[in-house]
């Protein structure tokens, strides 16, 4: 039995049964577009046989477009009764006994992931998608790309360049795991309730990984835990007052001095009188193994 996706009227009708309202805090805002949830599906290039992490499932029309794929999915989601709901409707829409499985949690403090998935897709809402995909990216090294949903604000920080309006601390952060990109916007007609913002599609894949033939980085990861903590910590330090000279802007986190700031930065061949606003990721790190 082939995998069905729900239709419009049946999320409508779904959200009826289990009395959930769309709610802004947990950016609840449902795509009823079959066509939308497939395209995500392929622009992750979700292949047979992968295990699928998915964060904030709802009532699940991007689930089902992943299990239609032919991959295992781990679904997180917070409110309770969606995740008592989900496996229902996957088995109702043709979903095998053991391709889903669902993890009732907030995915901000989930520790482990059922399936070890190596690919992540989600539809994040606007207040948490940075935390969730940093934390996520932290904690499970085995996530080898993925593609989520974001308002448009999110996703063109996340891809930024150094140097561009919109760089700043998560587009570093984001950086340290590997490249990100824009892979795409989505239409507000295909949510409901129908949002006031716009909404992209971001992509990564991580340093180092190689899934089922799809794109890699092509580079080593970065470094460890420590190197990593010592790097971000400098990253927010740099961006904890916007155009303040790395020298002055470092100071408390380099030495406790501008000057002492100022040898740390030269022994990493970055200016002084740079801003946080130009350097790359590779720069922070190039600053953190010079302390």
């Amino acid at each position: 039995m082939p995998v069905t996706l729900l239709g419009a009227a049946e999320i409508r009708a779904l959200a009826a049964e289990l009395d959930v309202t769309p709610t802004k805090k947990l950016g609840q805002n449902f795509v009823v577009d079959a066509n939308t949830v497939r395209k995500i599906v392929q622009v992750a290039q979700v292949s047979p046989g992968e295990r699928v992490v998915e964060v904030g499932p709802g009532l699940g029309s991007l689930t089902l477009a992943i299990l239609e794929a032919g991959a295992a999915v781990t679904a997180v989601e917070i409110d309770h009764r969606l995740a008592e709901r989900l496996p229902v409707t996957a088995a109702a829409h043709g979903v095998a006994d053991g391709a889903l499985t669902v993890v009732d949690a907030d995915a901000l403090r989930v520790t482990e992931l059922p399936g070890d998935p190596t690919v992540l897709v989600a539809n994040l809402p606007y207040n948490v998608s940075v935390p969730v995909l940093l934390h996520l990216l932290e904690t499970f090294p085995g996530l080898q790309r993925g593609v989520v949903m974001v308002q448009a604000e999110v996703g063109e920080r996340l891809a930024a360049p150094p140097g561009s309006k919109v760089y700043g601390a998560p587009s570093v952060k984001a950086a340290w795991y590997g490249p990100w990109r824009l892979a795409g916007t989505v239409s507000r007609q295909v949510f409901w309730p129908v949002p006031n913002v716009d909404s992209v599609l971001v992509g990564f894949h991580r340093d180092g990984a190689h899934s089922n033939g799809a794109d890699s980085s092509g580079k080593e990861p970065r470094g460890d835990v420590d190197l990593r903590r010592r790097t971000f910590r400098i990253v927010d330090a740099a961006f904890q007052q916007r155009r303040k000279m790395l020298r002055q802007a470092l100071a408390a986190v380099l030495g406790g001095s501008a000057a002492e700031a100022t040898a740390v930065l030269e022994r990493a061949g970055v200016a002084p009188t740079a801003r946080g606003e130009e350097l790359s990721i590779d720069d922070f790190v190039r600053i953190a193994l010079a302390v």
